[in-house]
């Protein structure tokens, strides 16, 4: 056996590696013909001679998934998650993330494309209709429109929500994960039982639709202190939040939603959007099937101010779920 000095004697210094050249694979031009400062006009100025920067295939692989993995563990903890990114979602995204820069915003969508039905007005029907005063909307994210009085038309749907998406993208306190279904909600209790919402439970929307046919495939998890729910009327993605809440049993049972009444359903969903349960606020088509409200069809009005009340009921409460959510 070795004597104790020799067991923790201080180990030789090891000098430092000479730095080596990075092995070929690993070696990328690092600029072509073109620079940064080029422009469109010289880009395209010879066909000829034309040709992209060098790149490895690594290099767009790591590129993609060292940004992801890292908004993964950025937005493990956010402050506030939307789930649905149709046009209330958005137009909510954008109110919060105007309002409050500081606050840590994600979006998660089951679709690959955000924007839910407000792609196209109605029956693949291209313009959109709002009624007033939602053209104020309209007016604060520079989307065009015909005035037709008591309502005006956007020429189209899709400049609609390629507008509000490129805004609501472009803030840097919001990450858009798309492609990605809510599975359940996470929750709390206080100390008299009550249940408080507290995060999301999410997995890829592909593994979601296999999981009769696949062997368990365990989601993931992102805590907030309160969420809002966007998920449209009822079907296979749709009022899942609320549909959750009555298996719960923290709601009684589902109002279900009514015949279509475009007067008095926009009413009443820009009205009642709100906190429905601690740390869930729920607007939108999703909250016609809890209180019951009518079919709203092909008019988008209250999408977009439900989205902006939805933002105000979460700042009224924000500093309240904040605090719970920290105990």
């Amino acid at each position: 056996m070795s004597p104790p000095s020799a067991m923790f004697a201080e180990p030789a210094p090891v000098s430092a590696p000479l730095p080596t050249k990075a092995p070929l694979k690993d070696q990328v031009k690092v600029a072509g013909n073109y620079s940064s400062t080029s422009t469109l006009a010289e880009v395209t100025s010879d066909w000829e001679k034309f040709t992209f920067n060098p790149i490895r295939e690594s290099q767009v692989s790591r590129a993609m998934t060292s940004r992801y993995f890292k908004d993964l563990d950025n937005y493990a903890e956010s402050d506030v998650v939307v789930i649905g990114a149709g046009s209330c979602g958005l137009s909510a995204t954008y109110m919060l993330a105007k309002a409050r820069p500081d606050l840590k915003i994600a979006i998660i969508e089951a679709n690959v494309s955000p924007g839910g039905g407000a792609w196209l007005g109605g029956q693949l029907f291209s313009a959109m209709v709002m009624r007033k005063p939602a053209d104020a909307f309209l007016r604060e994210i520079g989307v065009p429109y015909e005035d037709e009085g008591n309502f005006v038309v956007v020429k189209h749907a899709a400049l609609f929500t390629s507008t509000l998406l490129s805004k609501v993208l472009q803030f840097p306190n919001v990450k858009l994960f798309n492609a990605t279904s809510v599975e359940d909600l996470i929750t709390r209790k206080d100390a008299q039982g009550n249940i408080r919402i507290a995060g999301v439970v999410t997995n890829w929307t592909l593994v979601t639709m296999h999981h009769d046919d696949q062997s368990c495939m365990d989601p993931n998890t992102i805590n907030a202190p309160i969420i809002i729910s966007t998920t449209g009327h009822d079907g296979p993605f749709g009022a899942f939040s609320v549909k959750r809440l009555v298996s719960m049993q923290q709601l009684e049972k589902l109002g279900g939603m009514r015949g279509l009444d475009m007067n008095v359903a926009e009413d009443a969903i820009t009205k009642g959007t709100r906190e429905i349960v601690p740390g869930m606020v729920v607007g939108g088509m999703e909250l016609s099937e809890v209180d019951g409200a009518n079919r709203m069809g092909p008019t988008f009005a209250a999408m977009a101010l439900s989205g902006c009340k939805a933002a105000e009921e979460v700042l009224r409460v924000f500093d309240e779920r904040k605090a719970q959510n920290d105990e």
